[in-house]
């Protein structure tokens, strides 16, 4: 019966990327999910090497832990409502082996990574695509001019402050502010839904905050943040967006923002992340972050020099942030100034410094969406 099974099934067989593991516990499990994705985080204590399967009839994605142990906290199994996925079962398959199944009603494709300091495995899974009728042109266009679903994320929150300036100033605090008044100005000037990932202070993990994004099947993913440096005359705008870099200043930005070593970042280049990386260098999505990010760079730096003096464009830039890793959309994260500059804390401090922020991030988002516009209407102009 066993052969016959095996012989139907679709098995995949990869290896997670890992240090020796040792001792490894899985501390807990969780989920976040909507009817067409889930994205399912296994907490761990270190890093773990791990091989994996996908069966069918029925579907279900396998995953055994090596040299692992399974904490006696987590209750099981652990249920998913309203998603494609059923349920999860973990098991302590022998001494060494911690084996997890996701039951699922129905997948397209999958992803896996894993994530440092915390270590976690996390694992994204996409139901099956509607098929597509014949595209309507006038339609098509018509679409363009509705609402558009933007998430904004402000970074940090609760027991996390982010970078801490001179006099105090808090990053967590100053990007919660500016994200607010950014939500007010795209509700109400340019008639778009808003999500946040949190809306007051409160942590949320990073891997949460995409999943969030996806499972709003948002248009847009916006992470607003201050950036930090340990010289203290460092200024200046800067907006990023998700790929591999070898810029050793992106990286430890990236590497302060994630929460983790210089040294952890570079390594966590290497592995089955780099394969995502690469799959997401050859998406429509990546070029979409770029222009992105370009436009809302544009529009920071042209709209505060007419208030502000010594406004320094610092460019658009690409590195490995944990928070953008498996977003389903344009997605790009922002840093608006430098919180470690005392000048900089000071006009982080003001309101009107960061409700030009947020009104020039909302242009350059707004003006991103007319130039997508402007290129269907060209495209389908002669058939309509």
């Amino acid at each position: 019966m066993k052969k016959v099974l095996f012989a139907s099934l679709l098995v995949v067989l990869l290896w997670g990327f890992s240090e020796e593991a040792k001792g490894v516990t899985v501390k807990g499990i969780r989920n976040s999910s909507s009817e067409k994705y889930a994205r399912i985080i296994v907490d761990l204590d270190v890093s773990v090497k791990y091989t994996q399967a996908r069966l069918s009839n029925p579907d279900r994605l396998s995953f055994d832990l090596e040299d692992c142990v399974l904490s006696k906290k987590i209750a099981l199994p652990l249920l998913a409502k309203n998603s494609i996925l059923k349920d999860i079962n973990v098991n302590q398959i022998d001494k060494k082996i911690v084996r997890v199944v996701l039951n699922l009603r129905e997948i397209d494709n999958y992803k896996v990574f894993i994530l440092k300091e915390p270590y976690r495995l996390v694992i994204d899974v996409f139901g099956k695509k509607e098929p597509r009728p014949v595209p309507d042109k006038e339609k098509q266009v018509k679409e363009l001019f509705e609402i558009k679903r933007v998430v904004i994320d402000p970074g940090h929150g609760g027991d996390d402050p982010g970078a801490i300036g001179p006099r105090g100033v808090f990053e967590k605090d100053v990007v919660l502010a500016i994200a607010k008044k950014l939500g007010e100005i795209l509700k109400e000037k340019y008639n778009m839904d808003v999500i946040f990932t949190r809306d007051k202070d409160i942590f949320i993990p990073l891997e949460d905050r995409t999943a969030i994004a996806n499972s709003k099947k948002a248009d847009l993913f916006i992470s607003i943040h201050a950036n930090a440096s340990r010289r203290r005359n460092a200024r200046g705008i800067e907006t990023y967006f998700l790929n591999w870099t070898t810029d050793e200043e992106s990286n430890r930005v990236a590497a302060r923002e994630n929460a983790v070593s210089y040294k952890k970042m570079k390594e966590f280049q290497k592995g089955d992340l780099q394969m995502i990386l690469q799959d997401k260098a050859r998406d429509y999505k990546n070029d979409e972050s770029r222009d992105l990010a370009g436009g809302i760079q544009a529009s920071l730096i042209n709209n505060l020099k007419q208030d502000y003096k010594e406004i320094f464009n610092l460019g658009v830039k690409w590195a490995l942030f944990y928070v953008l890793v498996g977003a389903e959309m344009p997605s790009v994260l922002i840093e608006t100034s430098f919180i470690s500059n005392r000048e900089e804390e000071k006009r982080l401090s003001d309101n009107k410094y960061k409700e030009k922020i947020a009104e020039a991030i909302a242009g350059g988002i707004n003006n991103y969406f007319e130039s997508k516009k402007k290129i269907v209407k060209r495209i389908t102009s002669d058939k309509i």
